[in-house]
């Protein structure tokens, strides 16, 4: 097992297009695509983080009252090499048009089913888009 100090905690959202796809990303230097969030700085409460991941690498607004929780994942993390990732997720909806930011190379809407097209991490290929499809499902 790997210990609590190898786990980094971040915070991640689900933004779909109203048509069964959702957004996720490329950072510069990676293969693969995550959910759209990040670390929260000390002190700073989950959505807090969210919003402000969500403007600095999308330039969007979270919209105020239209975040879902839709659990907590842990898996192995895909851009740091033995380190474990825990998720704060909500479903959220967003003002603005996507744009890559920051340290995002790239963006993709991709089907919640598979196949997604695009290389996930396993933290949204075996997790968040599975609940996801789920929360969908029952709506």
């Amino acid at each position: 097992m790997t210990p609590a100090a190898a786990t980094i905690q971040i915070v991640a959202a689900v933004i779909d297009d109203g048509r069964g796809n959702v957004l996720v990303v490329r950072k510069h230097g990676a293969t693969v695509f995550i959910q759209p969030g990040g670390k929260p700085e000390p002190g700073e409460a989950p959505l807090q983080a969210l919003a402000r991941e969500l403007h600095e690498e999308l330039g969007v607004r979270l919209l105020p009252g239209s975040a879902s929780a839709l659990g907590s994942f842990s898996d192995r993390a895909a851009n740091e090499p033995g380190m474990r990732v825990q998720a704060q997720v909500w479903w959220v909806r967003v003002q603005g048009i996507p744009q890559a930011r920051a340290e995002i190379a790239e963006l993709a809407w991709v089907p919640l089913q598979p196949p997604h097209g695009r290389p996930l991490a396993p933290l949204s290929e075996g997790h968040i888009l599975p609940a996801a499809s789920l929360l969908l499902a029952a709506r």
